[in-house]
């Protein structure tokens, strides 16, 4: 049938999907992603790849690929190609939608509740001998429940968070590209201007992808906005954060803290400043998982590939 490049093992039964369907799988089980030169190799020799949203895909590999037919990115984002030159290609573009809301946003809600509550900061310390008594001091954090939330960007994943923050009953802020009613009927939302939304959220939680529109949404201007006090939780896209601003907010104590599940670059060097503030956690990308939301992704990432090359229409096509 077709040589599918899978460029990560992957959780579930998306493996033996292929397999069953009759094609000839290619899985780099190398726990890094495969080198540009790799994966340039990789793409030539393939009908369809299975990738991830850390798999750079360049113009350059795509001419070099002239069997390609499909990618299926193993994500909502796609931020590591760009669909336009894939599809002026003749090749299919996927993702993985409607199946990571609800996981993501309880990842997001974590990271609120552990900068909330120094949960990191305060793990640490114990494990390093620092629990030596009582203390009506030490660690001393936010209350969440009552607290003001600010929601940028209201797509599947924001409204989840929006769901969780009405059970501690939050004030509910959200900014996006357009104005949803529904969803304010239905969840007690207001819908402000960004500006106002960072003055007066205790918590502020991105949930924007990355675009040439939203890189650097949060910079300088907008970190000077947020009460010294607020928590900013990504886990969106690291680029959606000016990380040499929020560094400079984090030295100056303009603001409270960060939650960060998503950084630029990815992984983080370990010299980086971030890492040398109390304030800030940081995780590695992992959001979306958990075993049943990983598993569905990359099942759904290979059902597209076998509909493309079945020569049936992608069950989901990025345009």
């Amino acid at each position: 049938m077709g040589k599918v490049f899978v460029t990560r093992q992957t959780p579930g039964r998306a493996i033996e999907m292929l397999h069953a369907a009759g094609h000839e799988v290619d899985v780099w089980h190398e726990p890094t992603p495969p080198p540009p030169v790799v994966l340039a190799a990789k793409l030539a020799a393939s009908d369809a790849a299975l990738t991830m949203v850390v798999d750079a895909i360049t113009p350059e590999m795509l001419d070099g690929a002239p069997n390609l037919r499909v990618l299926a990115n193993m994500a909502v984002g796609y931020d590591n190609l760009n669909p336009a030159e894939a599809i002026r290609r003749g090749i299919a573009v996927t993702n993985t939608p409607g199946v990571l809301a609800e996981t993501t946003a309880d990842m997001a809600w974590a990271l609120l509740m552990a900068g909330a509550r120094n949960v990191v900061a305060s793990e640490r310390d114990t494990r390093a001998g620092g629990w030596t008594t009582w203390s009506p001091t030490a660690f001393l954090g936010q209350d969440v429940f009552g607290a003001t939330l600010g929601i940028i960007g209201l797509g599947e994943i924001g409204e989840a968070m929006a769901r969780r923050a009405r059970g501690f009953d939050m004030r509910i802020l959200y900014t996006s590209r357009t104005r949803k009613p529904e969803a304010e009927s239905r969840l007690g939302l207001e819908f402000v201007s960004l500006d106002d939304l960072l003055r007066q959220s205790d918590f502020v939680s991105l949930h924007t992808p990355l675009s040439p529109e939203t890189r650097y949404l949060i910079a300088a201007r907008e970190l000077s906005l947020m009460k010294p006090t607020a928590l900013l939780v990504n886990t969106a896209r690291g680029g959606v954060v000016d990380q040499d601003a929020l560094i400079a907010a984090l030295r100056a104590g303009s603001i409270g803290g960060a939650a960060l599940d998503v950084t630029d670059p990815e992984p983080l060097p370990l010299d980086n400043p971030l890492y040398s503030f109390p304030n800030v956690v940081i995780t590695p990308h992992i959001a979306s998982a958990s075993l049943a939301t990983r598993s569905k992704m990359a099942e759904m990432a290979a059902a597209n590939i076998i509909a493309v090359l079945a020569g049936r229409p992608a069950i989901n096509p990025v345009a």
